[in-house]
């Protein structure tokens, strides 16, 4: 856990600065002496007696995911995503190009994951960051979620990312205008703040599903159906803080075992409500592969300049 990371931290019971943490310290404290124990597997609860009315993913919920995006199912969006960021970082950070300058950072560009689960994409990211032009300045990162379960799991991942339990549509414990990226992949926006957290020359980055998203199996899975006009109702969300300055599809081919299937039908929102038994019966009947279409969307916005 990186203590420049840390920097960007407020506390939130009192908005003030977190205190650095030295090795072997188990717990996170700010400057007014509120403290956040360190779990053995390396997140931090800010949540704790704050309370959510979001029910988290489930332990095995995470783990069909994991096991999922493991096989490389979506290893293209991650890859694509780790070309955008690396895009955006060095957008908002002219000093991280590729220019022969040795100039010391202010800060170290930040990635803020809104939604991080297990931490796979913003893995992906990181390599990306560290091997491209400005990647020996290092990255910073912040995953939110408000899964523990999933957290467990990109504590280990992503062992120098800031990893927190969170409610997204809470304030975010992150000083204003620190991230040079936000990420949001399949979560939800809190367009404001968001707005708040980047600076100025930063980019807020979201993957949406597109119509047509894994189709083939959208019933079976028990996943609900992608209307056309989702894309314009997600620009239509973010308006009044952001425009849209771009689109990128990504479009991957996929050859999928029943174990596969089960993994997609757990791993989303109706892995809440999906009966594990009964799912585990009904892909013994499928063939041994299945051909289907995975239909992405990144969306990358600006902020506009009131906010």
């Amino acid at each position: 856990m990186e203590n420049s990371a840390l920097d960007a931290l407020i506390c939130p019971v009192c908005g003030l600065e977190f205190v650095e943490t030295l090795p072997g310290e188990n717990s996170l404290k700010c400057i007014d002496g509120h403290c956040f124990d360190i779990a053995r597997q390396g997140y931090v609860n800010l949540l704790s007696g704050r309370g959510t009315k979001f029910t988290q993913d489930t332990a095995e919920m995470v783990a069909a995911r994991e096991d999922f995006l493991d096989a490389g199912h979506y290893a293209p969006l991650a890859d694509a995503l780790g070309e955008v960021v690396g895009e955006v970082v060095r957008d908002a950070r002219p000093e991280c190009a590729p220019a022969g300058t040795s100039r010391p950072l202010v800060s170290r560009p930040l990635v803020l994951d809104a939604g991080t689960g297990a931490g796979y994409y913003l893995d992906r990211i990181l390599v990306n960051l560290a091997s491209g032009p400005g990647g020996e300045h290092g990255i910073d990162s912040i995953g939110l979620d408000i899964s523990k379960f999933a957290l467990r799991r990109a504590a280990r991942r992503n062992s120098g990312t800031v990893n927190l339990v969170w409610d997204l549509w809470q304030p975010l414990p992150v000083e204003a205008g620190r991230a040079d990226a936000v990420l949001v992949v399949f979560a939800p926006r809190n367009a404001a703040e968001f707005a708040r957290v980047l600076a100025p020359r930063g980019k807020l980055v979201v993957v949406t599903p597109r119509p047509g998203h894994l189709a083939q199996i959208a019933e079976l899975a028990g996943m609900l159906g992608i209307q056309p006009q989702k894309e314009a109702e997600l620009v239509q969300a973010m308006a009044g803080h952001f425009h849209l300055q771009e689109r990128r599809e990504v479009n991957v081919s996929l050859v999928l075992s029943p174990r596969d299937i089960q993994n997609v039908a757990l791993m989303g929102p109706a892995g809440h409500h999906v009966d594990p038994q009964h799912l585990a019966r009904t892909v013994l009947g499928l063939p041994a592969f299945t051909a289907v279409q995975a239909e992405f969307q990144i969306s990358i916005f600006s902020k506009l300049a009131a906010a």
